[in-house]
């Protein structure tokens, strides 16, 4: 059976196996920990656990203004049970602000989660990589330019799609508490 607790430094391992195994699948393959990132504000740091095992996670910052999800995954085992739902219905008793928000790309799975969750989007804006084959022109290195990461307003998406092998529609979703 899954229980849904609060993250223990004993799942320091297991944690960052379920969020690098969550990833593989998304367009955030790339995005990995070889740590658990410490927070500057309070945080709720929620795991989901079956048989002493991190099979689902997630940790949300608190402001002032607002809470943020900084890391909502599940073990790809584990996917389309509810065991996002269930870490959503965990958190949100504990938060005491007006606001919950998120960010994700552009993934089908993990948009439609957050709009069915009742999150609304509310700014977009792109990730861009350039790669090794991608267009150099307008940069400067030092030697030859091998991979750059950028933000672009989403009103240059065309142009970006054209020059850059790799952009990804980022989006921010809020939720009235």
């Amino acid at each position: 059976m899954t229980e849904i607790r609060e993250y223990r430094d004993t799942d320091a391992a297991s944690w960052l196996h379920c969020r690098l195994l969550s990833f593989f699948g998304t367009e955030y393959y790339d995005d990995v920990v070889t740590q658990r990132p410490v927070f500057d504000n309070p945080a709720h740091r929620l795991v989901a656990v079956d048989d002493d095992t991190v099979v689902g996670l997630m940790d949300v910052e608190i402001f002032t203004d607002r809470a943020t999800i900084d890391v909502l995954a599940v073990h790809p085992d584990h996917q389309r049970h509810g065991l996002a739902t269930q870490l959503l219905g965990a958190v949100l008793p504990r938060l005491q602000v007006d606001v919950l928000d998120a960010w994700t790309r552009g993934d089908a799975s993990a948009n439609g989660w957050y709009q069915r969750s009742g999150f609304t989007e509310n700014f977009r804006y792109l990730h861009v990589y350039k790669s090794s084959q991608d267009d150099a022109e307008g940069f400067e290195a030092p030697g030859k330019l091998v991979t750059a990461f950028m933000h672009a307003p989403i009103s240059a998406e065309a142009s970006m799609r054209a020059r850059f092998s790799r952009v990804h529609v980022y989006r921010q979703y809020v939720r009235s508490l």
